[in-house]
């Protein structure tokens, strides 16, 4: 299925924008959520389930296909994609993407493919410079800078093979 993309670069972006009458979205549209991940957050919190549009809502609209680097909670629901990796905050495809773009998912082959010629991304990835991190100092920035993406668990780089699963004291 060839679907039309509406990108919102953050959360703060979405939900400033997610209702607005004029934005150019429709039932056959992608929602994009960047910024989401490991390090773009920073923490990838649960915000991928992302809200549907009002103006959708008003229509019976209940689900859409949503991507995102993010996560979201187990108690939400619809056709998402999440854990999108490399993120987009540290150069993945996701951060090239733009609205008005169209994306091929074929969830029965596991495809999940961008209709951008690769011209056009060499680029974009070109011009693509990476968002402000959030923080410079202190954990957080200890965080931002050694974390792992959500591919290979999101664990802090000097952390991975320094333990075991042996359990040598009571745990409770």
């Amino acid at each position: 299925m060839r679907r039309w993309r509406c990108v919102f670069e953050n959360i703060e972006d979405c939900h400033a924008n997610i209702d607005r009458p004029d934005l150019e979205i429709d039932e056959n549209s992608v929602i994009v959520l960047k910024g989401a991940g490991p390090v773009g957050y920073p923490g990838m919190p649960e915000v991928g389930n992302v809200d549907l549009p009002e103006k959708l809502l008003k229509k019976g609209i209940k689900d859409m296909v949503r991507i995102s680097d993010g996560r979201m909670s187990g108690t939400a629901f619809g056709t998402v994609i999440l854990h999108v990796s490399p993120e987009s905050s540290i150069g993945g495809v996701l951060g090239l993407v733009q609205t008005g773009d169209y994306i091929v998912l074929d969830v029965p082959n596991r495809k999940l493919h961008l209709e951008v010629e690769e011209s056009e991304l060499v680029k974009r990835r070109a011009a693509w410079t990476p968002p402000e991190p959030v923080s410079n100092r202190g954990y957080t920035n200890l965080y931002i800078k050694t974390v792992q993406q959500a591919h290979l668990g999101a664990d802090l780089d000097f952390l991975v093979g320094k333990s075991s699963s042996i359990v040598k004291r009571d745990a409770h």
